[in-house]
């Protein structure tokens, strides 16, 4: 394959290192018959690796420069030259009714988008093995009561079980990045929530952390939900949002859709 120059707006930086490689396919342990998508393949480090385990690959990757070399090198893949974040996940869960393992060196800059996305499709993908900066993994992972501990943390930690796998210096990249990465294992739980309850949990949670020195009081009165009293919900509103435990938050998420759809009513009834 020829040598292609990383591009810095894509976030590329290719892992070089044999050994993390193999450590990355041993935590993700690719099986037969497993539903793999991986984001940004890249020079293929990675994929080749995982199509040893298994036919059932799809790689996306964004950047049309290494498309045909990739097609070359392993035409077994199955490979989507686009967006990852503008990919329907749908098609691929509905082909055999198997959930998604997602993996990937994923765009640092990225990480949340893919994350939110994944949250969004949380009912069809089993689980995610993802190299991110470990700043992010930090935070992804933070307790209640830290500085770290916010709207990723509370999220992902409701919808599923994290873990830092393993740290990885900036010395098995080219270009070697500035910033220590990290390896995370994401195992979606099965949640009980309707779209629309997924949706005012969200909603909820970023609302909270608004202004995040500020008091629960403040936060939620400079939000969308602004027009609520939530006087009479059960929570102290003199906590900051990092002082609340996950299940505060779905209280309040319960709390606030409720509210809203009693002022639907209330505006259906003066109609």
């Amino acid at each position: 394959m020829q040598k292609v120059k990383p591009l810095k707006r894509f976030g590329q930086n290719y892992l070089i290192d044999t050994n993390i490689l193999n450590k990355i396919v041993e935590e993700i342990s690719p099986a037969p018959t497993d539903n793999l998508i991986e984001i940004g393949p890249g020079r293929g480090a990675l994929t080749k690796k995982l199509i040893e385990h298994t036919e059932n690959l799809t790689s996306v990757e964004i950047d049309f420069r290494v498309i045909d070399e990739l097609k070359e090198a392993l035409p077994k893949l199955n490979l989507i030259n686009g967006d990852f974040l503008e990919l329907d996940l749908n098609p691929f869960y509905q082909k055999n009714k198997q959930k998604l393992r997602i993996v990937g060196n994923i765009p640092y800059n990225l990480t949340s988008p893919i994350i939110f996305k994944m949250i969004g499709n949380n009912k069809i993908i089993q689980d995610s093995v993802l190299m991110v900066q470990l700043e992010v993994a930090q935070r992804i992972t933070a307790k209640k009561g830290t500085k770290e501990y916010g709207i990723l943390a509370v999220l992902l930690q409701f919808f599923a079980d994290v873990k830092i796998c393993f740290k990885i210096s900036p010395n098995v990249f080219s270009p070697r990045p500035k910033v220590y990465s990290a390896l995370i294992h994401i195992n979606f739980k099965v949640v009980d929530l309707s779209e629309i309850e997924k949706e005012f949990f969200i909603k909820t949670v970023k609302a909270c952390f608004g202004n995040r020195r500020k008091t629960l009081k403040n936060s939620l009165s400079n939000s969308i939900f602004g027009n609520i009293n939530f006087s009479d919900s059960d929570i102290n509103l003199n906590l900051r949002a990092e002082q609340l435990e996950i299940t505060d938050f779905v209280k309040l998420a319960k709390f606030t859709l409720e509210k809203q759809r009693q002022s639907g009513l209330s505006e259906n009834n003066t109609q």
